[in-house]
């Protein structure tokens, strides 16, 4: 069986193209992320597996649920995946299509867990380093973690760098032991 991301990703191209043809990328994205919100809820979720309700149901239920935030097209796009079985798949969906969003508009996501917060200053100066190593523009998402000890670990995609303390003791500890 194809994993969640594999099924997702044409739809998320598919909703990408049709959002970029009508210069409605924001809508949708806030839209998809609503969608993901409904289909996360255990009530839905429990629904979406239940063999005694219908897709045709399941859609209808997604689309009551979201009410107004859904036009025309969001109603036919969740009616689409109830009637594929595939509602299950909106989060991945919604990641998707900000993926490719990001790719778009040449932005990441860069997530920086520091033991410390970081001043404005480091902020900008982090932001515009990793800007100047990844070619683009970046949007730092900051969170405290104590246990790191000292120093902080960056996520950007694919990519860590942890310069936490306790990442070079796990690393000291590990070349110790080999």
């Amino acid at each position: 069986m194809a994993d969640q991301s594999t099924i997702a990703r044409p739809y998320a191209k598919a909703v990408f193209e049709l959002a970029q043809e009508q210069n409605k990328l924001e809508q949708w994205g806030k839209l998809l992320q609503s969608m993901s919100s409904a289909v996360d809820d255990p009530a839905v979720m429990a629904l979406l597996y239940d063999p005694r309700v219908s897709g045709a149901q399941v859609g209808q239920i997604l689309v009551d649920a979201l009410g107004d935030r859904l036009d025309a097209q969001g109603r036919n796009f969740v009616r689409l995946l109830a009637h594929n079985g595939r509602v299950g798949v909106l989060p991945d969906i919604s990641a998707g299509f900000d993926k490719l969003h990001a790719e778009a508009e040449r932005t990441v996501d860069v997530s920086v867990t520091s033991a410390a917060p970081l001043s404005e200053q480091h902020k900008i100066e982090l932001a515009a380093s990793l800007q100047q190593r990844l070619g683009r523009d970046v949007r730092l998402h900051c969170e405290i973690n104590e246990s790191l000890i000292g120093g902080a670990v960056v996520r950007a995609g694919d990519l860590v760098i942890d310069s936490s303390l306790r990442g070079r003791l796990q690393q000291l500890a590990s070349n110790l032991n080999t």
